[in-house]
């Protein structure tokens, strides 16, 4: 699948700054973080430590990850899209709070999952692990439990793709994510049932 199936354009060089999907993506996350962090500091509930903590919370902020992996990855706009949607499902199949400690390992696994789905190139594990500032060992671990915690549910409809981006919309307060959804041109043709994932965004 193309990015132009996913109906969102790459950046490239010479057009007027970066995608929005990445500072929306971004806002999302970090709104989701910290109402998480306020939950377990004032309530009695114990977060469930995973492959996906680290000790500490890493120095860069989401926004820089994010646009570091966009830089470095060369994936399509369109991966962040999923990698949101497939982050959604790992939350539901789990008991997985996003916190400073694990959002950016569920971030490099997720596009990287994202990027080997969709797009027509992408690097292999070893690389992304050197633009997520994990070891290559680390990297297979994540996206191997990543997987499973997903049961291995990649394809998303482009109903849902559709949902999500209209979720994006509406957080950019009545911006567009490059142009409209509509106008993005997800395909009508596409004809595949929608799944059952609610287009939302992440709430734990």
């Amino acid at each position: 699948m193309t990015m132009q199936h996913w109906g969102l354009r790459t950046s490239r060089k010479g057009n007027l700054g970066k995608p929005q999907i990445l500072s929306l993506l971004a806002t999302l996350l970090d709104k989701s973080v910290q109402k998480n962090e306020r939950m377990l500091e004032t309530s009695q509930t114990k977060d469930v430590i995973t492959i996906f903590h680290g000790l500490r919370a890493p120095p860069l902020t989401i926004q820089q990850y994010i646009d570091r992996i966009f830089k470095y990855s060369c994936c399509s706009p369109s991966c962040f899209v999923i990698a949101h949607i497939y982050m959604d499902r790992f939350i539901q199949q789990t008991n997985f709070f996003l916190t400073s400690l694990n959002i950016h390992r569920l971030l490099i696994t997720s596009v990287m999952v994202a990027a080997k789905f969709i797009d027509d190139a992408f690097f292999n594990n070893a690389y992304y692990a050197r633009v997520g500032g994990v070891s290559t060992s680390e990297m297979n671990k994540l996206e191997m439990k990543f997987l499973f915690c997903l049961d291995f549910r990649l394809y998303v409809s482009v109903q849902t793709f559709g949902k999500y981006c209209s979720v994006f919309k509406r957080e950019a307060t009545g911006g567009l994510i490059e142009r409209s959804v509509q106008a993005c041109g997800v395909e009508e043709s596409w004809t595949n049932k929608d799944d059952s994932t609610c287009a939302q965004s992440i709430a734990r």
